[in-house]
């Protein structure tokens, strides 16, 4: 699984200066089985792009491949099927469902592609420090705890690319590390690679790619 990018622009950065190390109006590609840092300041596009490769926007000139094919020619039930098998995401706003429990939050997206037991959920729950949050609302929950229970919803799904969009914002060290381990992890059971967006440099992961936005 690949994306490559030919020529893409967000329109909202359509009139702005661009960097010359800057993956805009370009042709890059993306390889999804690398550890790939994005790291760039706030009002570049982090976050664009990863909605942009997740199918939830397109408001962009340029075309967009996966595997060669144009993604804007996807339909729904196309986008319902690689968003179940084959990409998963952590936005950095989270959607989740306020008034739903943590563990159903996670839940939910278990329940497309089953990948994980109740108990599976329950230890991940507690190698984060949330498994006595399980049952509560999640508009209940701090910033820091949803975030992991986002993180936890992303690895309920198989998949072949993560993306993750500044999943450390509400996280210590202590935490931030104890996520990676469980991403790493299982990004290597599923064959998979992610890219991870950031303000700025950062040693969490052990990135084997760059790319500046």
């Amino acid at each position: 699984m690949k994306f490559r990018l030919h020529n893409v622009i967000p329109v909202p950065l359509a009139d702005s200066p661009l960097s010359e190390k800057s993956l805009w109006r370009k042709e890059t590609e993306i390889d999804c089985s690398a550890i790939t840092i994005a790291e760039a300041p706030s009002g570049t596009g982090k976050t664009t792009l990863l909605s942009v490769l997740y199918g939830v926007r397109r408001d962009y000139e340029g075309q967009v491949f996966m595997d060669e094919a144009d993604i804007r020619n996807f339909d729904v039930e196309k986008w319902g099927e690689i968003r179940r098998d084959k990409l998963s995401v952590v936005f950095q706003d989270l959607r989740l469902f306020p008034t739903l429990t943590a563990f159903q939050n996670i839940q939910i997206k278990n329940d497309l592609n089953p990948s994980l037991t109740e108990p599976d959920i329950r230890a991940m729950a507690e190698e984060l420090g949330i498994a006595h949050r399980l049952d509560a609302p999640c508009g209940k929950l701090s910033l820091g705890q949803q975030q992991r229970v986002a993180i936890i919803r992303s690895l309920a799904q198989p998949f072949s690319f993560l993306l993750l969009d500044e999943p450390f914002s509400h996280l210590d060290d202590t935490n931030s590390r104890k996520v990676v381990d469980m991403v790493m992890r299982h990004c290597k059971k599923n064959n998979a690679g992610l890219l991870m967006t950031s303000l700025g440099p950062s040693d969490k992961f052990p990135f084997t790619h760059k790319i500046s936005i």
